[in-house]
């Protein structure tokens, strides 16, 4: 399926997730004029026996030998850890939503990049979504982060005190991108935006980094002669606020698919210039909703997982 047709045929849901990155990442405990939180109608609107409410509703990680099961957008976690809510060079934010665990070697990863980011000049990581704690389909947001190896980064930067819970919950983050004109808004982007996702890019661990098809372009031209980091930064609806890192299976996981690598190449060509074209994610006509993703669906391991004590 060429990705021209595999984006047209997003499902209405996937385009609702759309908007929810595009605002910032609002809180899960959001309430609307009928008293119901952004989660409580997700959880309403589905059956009792939907993968996203069994999992939704674990509030602890699975007792078992830490393992990302599956594949990232199919899949769940065992075994996950926690990565702390305040750390020497982060903060984890909307706290609420309870999605700030992830594999260890996702734990580990963090921890040495907001270090490093340190070490370029970024003031520390606001780290948004990561995985539950057992992983698996979410209620709302996200179609991946489901196995415990991604993790979403704020284009805005740790300020030199502690987030109080409210503001964790509260405060928005700035977009780089012109969604008007989708275009980088030069008055937020930085250079040392630009060297953080570098230098995620070039850590062996990192397979995928997924940001605004405009803020491809403005990494395309600043690169220079040094390219190769830029084959694993690729443009995705969204993600203008936030960029998103996923790492690659840990060694000797047998139970975690890895996607393919990259295409070779920058990607600052003629798939970048199918990016910037009129709004290509959009479909030609509404669709009917995907039914659920059911715990059947899953790999055969994540029921041990769901009923762990």
């Amino acid at each position: 399926m060429s990705r021209a047709r595999r984006l047209i045929s997003l499902p209405s849901l996937a385009l609702a997730a759309v908007a929810t990155l595009a605002a910032g990442g609002a809180s899960a405990q959001t309430t609307g004029s009928d008293g119901l939180s952004e989660m409580e109608k997700a959880r309403a609107a589905l059956p009792p026996d939907a993968a996203k409410v069994l999992f939704g509703e674990k509030a602890a990680p699975a007792p078992l030998e830490a393992r990302s099961i599956g594949s990232y957008a199919r899949g769940c976690l065992a075994g996950a850890t926690a990565l702390p809510v305040d750390g020497s060079a982060w903060q984890v934010m909307r706290l609420s939503r309870n999605r700030n665990w992830g594999h260890p070697a996702l734990i580990a990863f963090l921890e040495h990049f907001a270090a490093r980011g340190r070490a370029i000049g970024w003031p520390g990581l606001l780290v948004g979504d990561m995985s539950q704690p057992r992983g698996g389909p979410m209620l709302t947001g996200h179609a991946s982060h489901q196995i415990g190896l991604d993790a979403d980064i704020w284009f805005s930067p740790m300020p030199d005190r502690t987030l109080s819970a409210d503001e964790r919950e509260t405060i928005s983050a700035v977009s780089m991108v012109d969604m008007g004109r989708r275009e980088l808004d030069r008055t937020k982007w930085t250079e040392t935006r630009a060297k953080l996702v570098r230098e995620a890019a070039r850590d062996p661990a990192v397979a995928r980094i997924f940001v605004n098809p405009p803020i491809k372009k403005a990494l395309c031209d600043w690169a220079g002669s040094d390219r190769a980091w830029l084959a694993k930064v690729r443009p995705w609806y969204g993600h203008n606020y936030h960029f998103h890192v996923r790492i690659a299976c840990p060694a000797g996981d047998a139970s975690c698919a890895d996607q393919d690598p990259p295409p070779s190449g920058d990607g600052c060509g003629a798939d970048l210039a199918w990016w910037l074209g009129p709004e290509p994610w959009k479909p030609s006509e509404p669709e009917k909703p995907r039914p659920p993703m059911m715990l059947a669906d899953l790999p055969e391991a994540c029921r041990q997982v769901l009923l762990a004590k």
